[in-house]
């Protein structure tokens, strides 16, 4: 098995995140063109919540802490 490397598992999602924001919309129309917007909005929230995550190991545990809040709090 491959050593994990955290740092770079976020930064893959931090690029995901950018690449769904970057990308265009096909040549699609009408409900294929609104479940196309409303899934690459969910992939955005997703792979941006992970990559603004810290990290750490707890008791052999990968935690990923995930700010809520732009402030931080």
């Amino acid at each position: 098995m491959a050593e994990l490397d955290v740092d770079a598992l976020i930064e893959r999602f931090r690029e995901r995140a950018q690449a769904v924001k970057e990308r265009g919309l096909p040549p699609v129309a009408g409900d294929e063109r609104q479940l196309f917007i409303k899934q690459a909005e969910l992939d955005y929230l997703d792979y941006g919540l992970i990559g603004s995550a810290d990290w750490a190991v707890e008791e052999g545990r990968l935690v990923l802490r995930i700010p809520l809040a732009s402030d931080g709090g």
